[in-house]
């Protein structure tokens, strides 16, 4: 459960850039391809935020699908639920990944002082 090692890095990157202040919400992008678990993810943030500063925050993650460009002729396509790196547009079989690998904090939600 590589979730909560994630959780862990989250915890300490929020921690550094919240200073302090309350954070409501952290805001995720998460890719197709990283092979992480959303629920057991926001599962895991549970555990490691428990009794810390960060207790109370949630974890809003935004899915990336996995997208591909074929080199051969340049078409850009979704992947899909199966993962086949094939061209739709010609068949071709060589191609990159354009997205659908992130894994990255976007923002934060903080609480404003009254």
């Amino acid at each position: 459960m590589h979730e909560l090692s994630l959780c862990g890095s989250i915890a300490d990157i929020v921690g550094r850039h919240a200073a302090g202040r309350t954070v409501s919400v952290i805001h995720l992008q998460v890719g197709q391809l990283r092979q992480v678990v959303p629920d057991t993810l926001v599962y895991c943030w549970d555990l490691v935020s428990a009794d810390t500063p960060l207790a109370g925050a949630r974890i809003d993650i935004d899915h990336v699908p996995a997208r591909m460009r074929c080199k051969a002729c340049g078409h850009s396509a979704e992947v899909g639920d199966l993962p086949v790196f094939a061209c739709p547009e010609c068949g071709g079989v060589n191609a990159e990944i354009t997205a659908g690998e992130e894994f990255m904090i976007t923002s934060l939600d903080l609480e404003t002082g009254t």
